[in-house]
C-alpha cells in the first residue's frame, strides 16, 4: 500500500505468536511485569522485553515505572477494540487454538474486555441500555442520553465527563458478534459492578464471575 496508515507494520506485530500472547494476557485491562509476560507468551524473559520494545515502539502497548518494576499495559482502548475484533474474524473463521471446554464456556459468558464486560452479560448490559432509553445509537456511535440512570446506580457521571476516553463506544464481541458497551461508561459500569460484590475477576484468566445474587441483580436493573 503506497498511501494511508500502514497496516502490515500493525499487522505483522500481532501475527507473531509470543507477541499476540502478550498482547492477549494484557486484555485483562492489568498491568504486568515483562517476566509475567513471558510466561504468557512462552518465552525467556530477554525475548519477551525484545517483543515489548517492538510493541511499545508502535504505541501498542504503554509502560511506566513503580520502584524498580516496570509494568506494562495495552496503549489504549483502540488497541483493545482492534483485538477484541481481530478475535471475532479468527473465531468466526474457525481459527481456534485450543478445544473449547469449561473455561471457554465461561469466558463467552462474561470476561473483561480492557477494563468493560464483554460476553453475554456485556451484550445484555448493553441491550438493556438500550431499551431503557439509557444510551441511544446515532448511526455506529453510541451516545449517553440518560445519565440520571448511571448516576443512581452510582457512577460518578461528572468524573467520566472529565475524561480524555470517550463516554460511550461501541465494541463488537468476539465471541457472539454482538455489541457490548466500550468506553468510560462500560468501564465505570463494570467496576461499579466489583465494588458491589456482584462480580469479580478469576486470577490469572479474563473471566467475569457473578455470584448468585450478583445474577439476580444484574437481571433485575439491566434485563427486568
Amino acid at each position: 500500500m503506497k498511501e494511508g496508515p500502514d497496516i502490515s507494520r500493525i499487522a505483522a506485530l500481532i501475527g507473531d505468536p509470543a507477541r499476540a500472547n502478550i498482547l492477549t494476557a494484557l486484555m485483562a485491562g492489568k498491568a504486568l511485569t515483562a517476566t509475567e509476560l513471558a510466561f504468557e507468551a512462552g518465552v525467556t524473559v530477554q525475548t519477551a522485553s525484545a517483543h515489548l520494545a517492538k510493541l511499545e515502539s508502535a504505541a501498542m502497548i504503554a509502560c511506566r515505572k513503580s520502584g524498580r518494576h516496570k509494568y506494562f499495559t495495552l496503549g489504549g482502548d483502540d488497541v483493545g477494540h482492534a483485538l477484541e475484533a481481530l478475535m471475532g474474524l479468527a473465531s468466526g473463521a474457525g481459527h481456534l487454538r485450543t478445544r473449547t471446554g469449561p473455561r471457554d464456556a465461561a469466558l463467552r459468558e462474561a470476561r473483561v474486555c480492557y477494563n468493560h464486560l464483554a460476553g453475554t452479560k456485556g451484550i445484555a448490559l448493553y441491550q438493556g441500555l438500550l431499551a431503557r432509553g439509557v444510551i441511544v445509537e446515532d448511526g455506529a456511535d453510541v451516545v449517553l442520553r440518560d445519565a440520571t440512570f448511571l448516576s443512581d446506580f452510582g457512577v460518578d457521571i461528572d468524573a467520566l465527563s472529565r475524561s480524555k476516553t470517550p463516554m460511550c463506544r461501541s465494541c463488537l464481541d468476539w465471541s457472539a458478534r454482538q455489541t457490548h458497551l466500550a468506553g468510560s461508561v462500560g468501564r465505570a459500569l463494570l467496576a461499579r459492578m466489583e465494588a458491589l460484590g456482584w462480580a469479580s475477576r478469576v486470577e490469572g484468566t479474563r473471566i467475569i464471575h457473578f455470584t448468585p445474587k450478583g445474577e439476580q441483580a444484574f437481571a433485575e436493573t439491566f434485563e427486568g
